[in-house]
């Protein structure tokens, strides 16, 4: 198994979770009664920003490392690196919807 192939299980595995991250937050807080809605939105989103960043990195190693090997295929780093922009299209979502209440509360 090559250092590539690691770091491409890597990157798909941090964008998934990535993308899970804020829904198991609200999930939790849906069984958890003493846990709000809005307090469980304030740990999954930096859950999900962080776990994005983690296979980001992951998925840019695998592609230098897959770009220097004899045989460069890229067969399995489309879908890592699409789990992890998903993962970090959900995470800056959910911090737009965190600031837009934000500003929404501050301004009433």
């Amino acid at each position: 198994m090559s250092s590539s192939s690691g770091a491409i299980r890597t990157a798909a595995l941090f964008g998934l979770l990535a993308l899970l991250a804020i829904p198991v937050a609200m999930g939790v807080a849906q069984l958890r009664a003493e846990i709000g809605l809005l307090e469980a939105l304030y740990a999954g989103v930096p859950v999900a920003l962080v776990l994005a960043c983690v296979a980001l990195i992951a998925s840019r190693r695998a592609r230098l490392a897959r770009s220097r090997s004899v045989a460069p295929a890229t067969r399995g780093i489309r879908p890592a690196r699409f789990l992890a922009w998903a993962g970090l299209y959900a995470g800056v979502t959910g911090g737009i919807a965190l600031i837009v209440y934000s500003v929404l509360r501050w301004a009433q």
